[in-house]
């Protein structure tokens, strides 16, 4: 099968520059690196392939030569050797900075020898909180059980892998031959198995113990909402870094305030008599009552709103309002008294409704005949 043209692999002109190559080798390879795509052999070619062209490319002789020759071997040209993985990998040093390659940061991996840092299991838990914790923000202080390391143990080199925590597959292609590495299957990737240890540790080295975690929830955190603690969670076997404490929030419910998104409803209930005079009522909210003026004539349904008494977004952008909805209550059972009062003022017109809508000479009256 003819080979792919060098530039149409890493998508580049023919006239790009030496910063153009390394940038397009740098995506291409991002795209396809065996990190984010396991187990999948087509992207495992188009990242060699990539790697191949990359060499040549940013090799001022090899280019010229590519350019002028293609990939004829009579000119001694390109594409017969061995195909080595450690070999790429060892480019990454270049390309992404030192390091190896770009997958470090999140798989815990490392260039040229591609042993990876192994990490802990996560721990899990759920918090409970007020509505005045989530609005104020809290310290928490949770026991949890740790997977740690034992004291007592030891350990001896691999000797499957020899300790370098990986095993090496070499496969014979028409391309030549094909190095790929894994993590050794007989110590995990660790390079070191346990020699001796104590009662009550387990197989990795570990034995579980309670500790008393300080936890800091910030304010505005939600229901369902997960936080993490990095390197709070079980250690790893055989050494590497922690695993993480995810922290599942959950609201308790509030018997007075409602919550929708940052803002907070409360359903206040006011009588009739109430809300045709006027009056000034305490109303529940964080960090306690507040009071507040209800104007002569408000209708039921109406809308209050108290501006920033709500809840502060967990990003720190704004803060939510007190939404006060006024319902109007009417007595079920009324004495005879009562009963009287009303039929009087039942056929005045000032307490019928308005045609357009307005209360014109209500207020007066009701004044008037409750004095």
């Amino acid at each position: 099968m003819a080979k792919r043209d060098y530039y149409e692999i890493l998508g580049v002109a023919k006239n790009a520059s030496a910063d153009e190559i390394k940038k397009a080798y740098r995506k291409v390879a991002i795209q396809f690196h065996p990190d984010k795509n396991p187990g999948n052999k087509e992207a495992e070619e188009k990242f060699k392939e990539a790697a191949e062209a990359y060499e040549v490319l940013s090799n001022n002789d090899k280019r010229a030569q590519y350019d002028r020759f293609g990939h004829s071997k009579t000119a001694g040209g390109f594409g017969g050797g061995s195909v080595n993985m450690d070999d790429i990998f060892s480019q990454f040093g270049d390309i992404f900075g030192g390091g190896g390659s770009p997958f470090d940061s999140f798989f815990g991996g490392g260039g040229g020898g591609r042993q990876r840092q192994r990490k802990g299991s996560n721990l899990r838990i759920k918090l409970k909180l007020t509505l005045d914790e989530i609005a104020n923000g809290v310290e928490k202080k949770i026991k949890v059980n740790r997977l740690v390391r034992a004291e007592g143990v030891t350990f001896k080199t691999c000797p499957t892998c020899q300790g370098t925590g990986q095993v090496r597959k070499v496969v014979n292609t028409m391309l030549g031959q094909m190095v790929s590495t894994s993590a050794c299957t007989t110590c995990g990737g660790a390079g070191q198995i346990i020699d001796k240890r104590p009662a009550g540790v387990d197989s990795s080295g570990l034995t579980t113990r309670e500790e008393v975690i300080s936890v800091r929830i910030p304010a505005g955190v939600a229901d369902g909402m997960q936080l993490s603690m990095s390197g709070k969670g079980n250690d790893a076997p055989g050494g590497g870094i922690p695993g993480d404490l995810l922290i599942l929030i959950e609201e308790t419910e509030d018997k007075n305030l409602k919550r929708d998104g940052n803002n907070l409803i409360y359903d206040l209930h006011i009588s009739f008599i109430d809300a045709a005079l006027g009056t000034s009522v305490e109303v529940p909210s964080v960090g306690g009552k507040v009071r507040i003026k209800i104007e002569a004539g408000t209708q039921s349904g109406k809308i209050l709103r108290l501006k920033g008494k709500g809840l502060k977004d967990v990003n720190g952008y704004e803060t939510g309002d007190q939404l006060i909805y006024v319902n109007v209550w009417t007595p079920k059972k009324l004495s005879s008294e009562e009963k009287q009062k009303l039929e009087s003022l039942r056929d005045s017109i000032n307490f019928q409704p308005h045609p357009d809508g307005s209360e014109k000479g209500f207020f007066e009256r009701m004044k008037e005949y409750f004095n």
